[in-house]
């Protein structure tokens, strides 16, 4: 009896191979992809690898003017540049899983695990016959998870089946109809190509972005006074008003309190407890991992991934914040206890193991959790993600910290005035999680009735402040909140937005010129576009599907429904919508001044070329360009010489002036001089210019790179 199992990835298959037994052989299919071979309970067993989806959505007819009409055909057929390499494994799945007597998906068990395996065993084996096909389903790729999941075997869910399918059809119906709309009116008006796109929870999502960008605009700051007095015993004081909005109450404050001695009014001593965090879900793991280490969510959400596929954490895509008792808690504590680090805080956990959990729940995974398995070989970030994990993961079944509080008001001349200071009484789960802080102020030796000298009376005066920009964690948390996108998207939605220039900044997050633009043209002219409720209602949607409440067909039905009225509104007004988004595209890529006629110089992109430069916007009138390095950046600061910005590019990355013949002499013959024999093809060495100065290089290039400074050219030639 022959049984395929098909995995996620090929550490997956690895490890679900060699968890079946010790002795399943690697094999390799055409020279290139790894499967598995091995004998169970008298069946042959073949485990074999998909990387990721392998089947992708196209259109029947690619002349269609809009794009309802779809079929799953190989990825590699689909993005022939970027999903190459998949063919090589549709051929495997194809050879080996070909008249298989049973089939097991095993891939992640979420959405698009679930479709990803379902679509292998639909088009690559031809698998329709649901009763030859069993799921595994694991949280963790340990020996011990495995092989529980391959006893217990469950029947393949279609609900998540079609919950997988209806959110691609959906994506596709909104990201590559809406995006193609939105260039060709940009066509239309003004006969340029433009790359746009938009898409079902990514507008909402820069439509947040932009509402926030618009209300720090508008802000208008209003004055205020913070007054503050020193007391004797390095003691500072705040009164008690805070923000004073009126100048006049502020400066009676000064000339009440000025020379005046403090009498201490009241003070009040009170215990606090502070419990333990919670498990990590994978957004409470990406904001920690933001405010720790500032790494990115699309950065924490690849390496939680990583170290899931490695063995040694669980599944990361989860919303839980419950930790079962069924994860055998002992058995992962006694081998994390084997690195002395986590020992030390392992030897002081209570005898009984009760972890404070949040209240968000998963049904199908747990918290993110170590395994018990300790890593080799990580990566230094890799490492930090790692520790962080296994650091919360202790810490939560530790006692809450106990503070004790002391609140202080005085009077001066009638003026309260506080202060407050917080020390530890009992560090508690604090002690065993090292990326918190913890208070532990002095408090001063005063008692109610005491007269405390005033050093100083200080007035700061100051503006409220717009509200904070989001950063990358604040906004994947701001999209949880909302219900827009899933644990798995949001980091990818965000990057999305990056790549198509709509925002900038690492820190915080800035809405461009064509961003905003996009917003307030789309917000004008088909504003369901832009609308948090329709995304969430077909969130609502798809989850229904998953809980057998809605149909796959009806929520595809509805998606054609709502892109038809959205096309609508943008054909409508084609002309309108296109020349705004072009005029805002060239403001947004705005990079100087041209030196030949005063026009805004401006970064374009060629579509023949599939590279980008800068051009005048007088063109054709004016035909000044210049060639940029791919991953050019534009610095704010201006080249000395010339006036044009100046340029980073490279790796490392390296800073010029963004005309390469800056600074050169334009009397001068342009002939490179020849200063001697390459050494690596024996034709002449040639003296010439670029952005950073002169070079020596050889007259063979381009097949020929040999390049060097003009101070190496004697070693070179010794």
């Amino acid at each position: 009896m022959h049984e395929v199992i098909i995995c996620e990835k090929p550490n997956s298959a690895e490890k679900i191979a060699k968890a079946l037994s010790p002795s399943a052989k690697k094999k390799l299919y055409n020279k290139k992809v790894k499967y598995w071979e091995l004998k169970k309970d008298s069946k042959d067993i073949t485990v074999v690898s998909a990387v990721g989806h392998l089947y992708s959505l196209t259109p029947n007819n690619p002349k269609d003017k809009v794009y309802f009409d779809l079929h799953w055909a190989p990825a590699y057929e689909v993005n022939k540049r970027g999903s190459g390499f998949t063919k090589d494994y549709v051929r495997a799945i194809k050879k080996l899983g070909k008249n298989a007597d049973s089939y097991v998906h095993a891939c992640d068990y979420d959405t698009e695990g679930t479709l990803i395996g379902y679509n292998a065993l639909k088009y690559a084996c031809g698998q329709n016959n649901l009763s030859k096909i069993s799921r595994m389903k694991f949280s963790t790729l340990t020996k011990k998870d495995l092989l529980d999941a391959y006893d217990n075997r469950i029947d393949l869910d279609m609900n998540q089946v079609d919950t997988g399918i209806a959110r691609h059809v959906l994506d596709y119906y909104f990201g590559v109809n809406i995006s193609k709309a939105l260039m060709k009116s940009v066509s239309n008006a003004k006969h340029r190509f433009l790359k746009l796109s938009a898409g079902r929870v990514q507008t909402p999502t820069l439509s947040i972005l932009v509402d926030r960008e618009k209300e720090i605009k508008e802000f208008v700051p209003e004055p205020y006074w913070l007054i503050k007095a020193i007391l004797d015993g390095n003691i500072e004081v705040d009164h008690v008003d805070g923000k004073i909005f009126d100048r006049e109450r502020a400066e009676d404050i000064i000339s009440k309190c000025t020379g005046a001695d403090a009498t201490v009014d009241k003070i009040k001593l009170s215990n606090s407890t502070t419990k333990p965090p919670v498990p990590f879900n994978l957004g409470g793991l990406q904001t920690e991992a933001y405010n720790v280490f500032g790494f990115s969510p699309k950065k924490t959400q690849v390496i939680a991934q990583n170290l899931y596929t490695a063995g040694y954490t669980s599944y990361p895509r989860t919303s839980s914040q419950k930790l079962p008792e069924s994860l055998d808690f002992k058995s992962i504590f006694n081998q994390l206890k084997n690195n002395p680090e986590f020992g030390k805080h392992i030897s002081k956990l209570p005898s009984k193991l009760k972890p404070n959990e949040g209240k968000k729940e998963d049904a199908a995974h747990p918290a993110i959790h170590p395994t018990g398995i300790l890593p080799s070989g990580l990566s230094k970030d890799d490492f930090k993600i790692y520790n962080l994990i296994v650091y919360r993961f202790i810490s939560v079944f530790f006692e809450a910290a106990k503070f004790e509080s002391m609140t202080t008001t005085v009077d001066i001349e009638g003026e309260k005035f506080k202060f407050g200071r917080r020390r530890v009484i009992h560090k508690g789960w604090m002690e065993h999680y090292p990326y918190r802080k913890i208070d532990n102020d002095e408090f001063p030796d005063i008692s109610e009735g005491d007269l405390i000298k005033v050093l100083e009376i200080i007035s700061d005066e100051k503006e409220t402040k717009p509200p904070a920009r989001y950063n990358q964690a604040s906004l994947i948390r701001e999209l949880e909140k909302r219900e827009l996108g899933t644990k798995a998207t949001r980091a990818d939605i965000i990057d999305k937005l990056y790549d198509r220039k709509y925002i900038t900044g690492d820190k915080q997050i800035e809405v461009n010129q064509l961003g905003e633009n996009m917003i307030d043209t789309l917000s004008t002219y088909c504003n369901d576009l832009t609308s948090e409720e329709l995304t969430r209602d077909f969130e609502n949607k798809l989850e229904g599907i998953d809980k057998n409440t809605s149909t796959r067909q009806d929520v595809i039905k509805q998606g054609e429904k709502e892109v038809n009225v959205i096309l609508g509104d943008i054909n409508k007004n084609s002309k309108e919508i296109g020349s705004k988004l072009y005029e805002s595209y060239q403001e947004s890529n705005v990079v100087g001044t041209c030196l030949a006629c005063g026009g805004n110089l401006v970064k374009r992109y060629s579509p023949k070329t599939k590279s980008s430069f800068v051009g005048c916007s007088n063109y054709p009138d004016c035909t000044t360009i210049y060639s940029i390095p791919k991953g050019t950046n534009f610095l704010k600061k201006k080249c000395e010489k010339c006036g044009l910005p100046i340029i980073s590019f490279g790796k490392p990355r390296q800073r010029a002036c963004l005309d390469p013949n800056c600074g050169k002499d334009k009397t001068k013959p342009h002939d490179p001089k020849v200063v001697g024999k390459c050494p690596d093809c024996g034709k002449n060495l040639l003296k010439r210019s670029g952005r950073f100065g002169e070079f020596i290089g050889c007259s063979g290039f381009p097949k020929c790179r040999f390049t060097c400074s003009v101070d190496e050219l004697e070693n070179k030639l010794k």
